[in-house]
């Protein structure tokens, strides 16, 4: 840090402390200036407001924690108040977004005249602020927390509606397009939320950092606000058949741990329509990485059985869950660069104490040892009951046998206890060397950044749904990458190989299909982040489409650079994403057809090969319609797309010679 950026933290340290002494209120600018939260502290609360470009955005946040029946800061006065300017370079141990982020923001930390402090980082996209506590005491009860946004106007916004009762949901959620005014009726709904701002800009509300703690869920208030609502600390829980473990009675309170500690932050993410593809200030929320060594944590693709129901028909043995089967599955694994192969639903013994019984059929040690041989690691599906009935036992057989991951299912709940389970999850699996996929739960809280053996979670409206409904469509395909993709990776499912149009469509449970083109599908792989990446679709299918199988074997699974080509909310986006010397582009659409002109100008000079697969002439009739062609291009070329009906584009662009090789 040079000598006058010292003198400048020094002056608004200074400035800052005599301010709040005066008048107990305090600015955090960001530091390009355009967003500022302002604090105020009187004798009977607590109040931020946010404005960005002097637009006042939240009129009103109340803030205020009550630990151990006493509120917070409620009548303490201001004891002191610091700010400074973070800046720091944050290497992703698994790059999604980008391999390297440059973080910027200013920080302050306003203590009171007790053990409780507010921190505060305004980043140039956003806000972001937590309690922190200093108890003597080893234990605190957290009984209440009071958190509302009260908005300058009556917003759009894309309200989540989630499947289940109360605070019990996997997280798949429907977002209802409405104004701020018209969520009062609505459903509690957990974060992820989005609020359109006007002017090309949105704000995004969530919560990183959820550890001995309940999530984050949204209830419609008065007018524009939007209050704050939490699952609290469950009293009484009911096994109801061999997963759903739901909450009979709650206790009075939140949390109960540790006296010093800090709390989970409440960020606002505040940027345009591309920015919400591209920011990374919620990850560099999260907690650094926990873990001493990483190099055994391989990110990649997998075959994987469940949605395709175990349907290889071009064999000549009975296909189901049994050895043939999954040997199959690991043939055409290794065959396509696949390095793992899903076991789900049925490789064990129905029921919580029965986990590690696997039905006679199968065999893991030999199917482990099988799969080694061809380069295909095991993972193995588990509901999380299962899981922490036999939590030991099972991590113990997990390195016995040599799997390689774990699939965790059916949480279903973000209260204290389920979201200190998962935390234990991704610290076991990672002693044991075992990736995690989360799924039937939470959305990412930046667990992925604190144990990157975390490669994805699902909580979203994916692919599954289309075995019994309409609902993952392509008017919603192109919203989750805006909304629950923004908070981190999505385990969406994609790969189906039968496509339909809307009037084609019918939901089927043994045999699904898609909404929307091929093209669309094969888009998904670059479009949406996540580590750990599905081939939904069964073999026999992929090996009867031999010309998308180029593609689904190159397409990477993590990326060193993104470039936003296009997006609009819920209608169109396209995007450019960097592995190594070769750039990997994509185009989705919702229902509308559309042509788009993207430039490449975001290559470096040279030449390059482009093979593409894109819609068909005919695809707007027959979904699964699909041109596959090459070009050359140079950074001076632009590609002009023609999108049909739920349509979408792909292209692999790779230098010719080593003189575009990008470091």
């Amino acid at each position: 840090m040079g000598m006058r950026r010292i003198l400048e933290t020094v002056v608004s340290l200074v400035l800052l402390t005599h301010a709040m002494s005066r008048a107990e209120e305090v600015l955090t600018r960001s530091p390009d200036k355009t967003i500022t939260f302002h604090l105020a502290h009187s004798e009977k609360s607590l109040v931020g407001r946010l404005a960005k470009e002097r637009r006042e955005i939240i009129t009103g946040i109340p803030i205020s924690i009550t630990i151990d029946g006493v509120e917070y800061p409620g009548t303490f006065k201001v004891k002191s108040s610091e700010q400074k300017h973070i800046r720091n370079s944050v290497t992703p141990i698994v790059p999604t977004i980008k391999d390297l982020i440059e973080e910027a923001c200013t920080e302050t930390l306003v203590q009171f005249d007790c053990p409780v402090a507010l921190r505060i980082r305004v980043y140039d996209d956003g806000v972001a602020f937590r309690w922190e506590s200093q108890f003597e005491k080893d234990e605190v009860t957290v009984n209440s927390e009071r958190l509302s946004f009260t908005f300058a106007e009556d917003y759009p916004v894309y309200y989540p509606i989630h499947k289940g009762e109360g605070f019990f949901s996997h997280q798949e959620n429907y977002f209802k397009h409405s104004v701020l005014s018209q969520t009062k009726d609505l459903i509690t709904a957990c974060v992820p939320l989005l609020v359109e701002l006007g002017r090309k800009q949105n704000l995004l509300l969530t919560d990183v950092n959820v550890e001995e703690y309940p999530g984050l869920w949204i209830k419609g208030g008065e007018k524009t606000e939007l209050t704050a609502s939490f699952p609290h600390h469950p009293a009484k829980l009911d096994l109801k058949d061999d997963r759903n473990l739901t909450v009979l009675e709650y206790n009075s309170f939140l949390a109960k741990t540790a006296g010093t500690r800090s709390y989970p932050w409440r960020a606002l993410l505040i940027t345009d329509d591309a920015g919400l593809l591209t920011s990374t200030m919620l990850y560099t929320l999260a907690d650094p990485c926990r873990l001493n060594d990483t190099s055994w944590i391989k990110p990649g693709k997998a075959a994987w059985d469940w949605w395709n129901a175990w349907n290889i028909t071009d064999v000549p043995f009975e296909a189901g869950i049994n050895q043939a089967t999954y040997k199959n599955y690991i043939d055409f694994a290794s065959a396509n660069k696949l390095p793992y192969v899903i076991l789900d639903e049925g490789w064990s013994v129905v029921g919580p104490a029965k986990l590690l019984d696997v039905i006679p059929a199968l065999n893991i040690r030999k199917l482990v040892e099988y799969g080694k041989a061809k380069n295909v690691g095991i993972i193995l599906w588990m509901t999380s009951t299962a899981l922490e009935r036999n939590f030991d036992a099972a991590f113990k057989q997990f390195s016995k046998w040599g799997i390689k991951g774990i699939k965790v299912d059916f949480m279903q709940r973000d209260d204290q206890v389920m979201m200190d389970f998962c935390a234990r999850i991704a610290e076991r699996a990672a002693q044991h060397k075992l990736i995690v996929n989360f799924h039937g739960g939470s959305k990412p809280t930046g667990l992925q950044r604190t144990y990157p053996n975390v490669l994805t979670h699902e909580s979203v409206l994916g692919l599954e749904q289309s075995k019994w409904s309409k609902s993952a469509n392509p008017d919603m395909a192109v919203l989750v990458p805006f909304i629950r993709m923004a908070v981190g990776p999505m385990d969406y499912t994609p790969g189906a190989m039968d496509n339909y149009s809307e009037a084609e469509f019918l939901a089927k449970h043994e045999d699904p299909g898609s909404l929307g083109t091929r093209c669309h599908q094969l888009a998904m792989y670059v479009a949406y982040l996540s580590p750990l990446q599905m081939l939904a679709d069964t073999p026999t299918k992929y090996r009867k489409n031999p010309e998308c199988m180029p593609f689904l074997q190159e397409v990477p699974t993590t990326w060193n650079e993104t470039v936003v080509l296009k997006a609009e909310i819920g209608n169109v986006l396209a995007l450019a994403r960097r592995n190594g010397n070769r750039w990997f582009i994509c185009a989705m659409t919702d229902w509308i057809p559309r042509e788009l002109s993207c430039k490449l100008d975001f290559l470096p000079k040279g030449k390059y090969r482009l093979r593409f697969w894109s819609d068909g002439p005919n695809a707007a009739k027959k979904a699964t319609d699909t041109s596959i062609g090459e070009s050359t291009a140079t950074n001076e070329s632009e590609l002009k797309l023609r999108l049909a009906p739920g349509g979408g584009y792909v292209a692999i662009v790779e230098p010719y010679s080593t003189d575009s090789v990008k470091e």
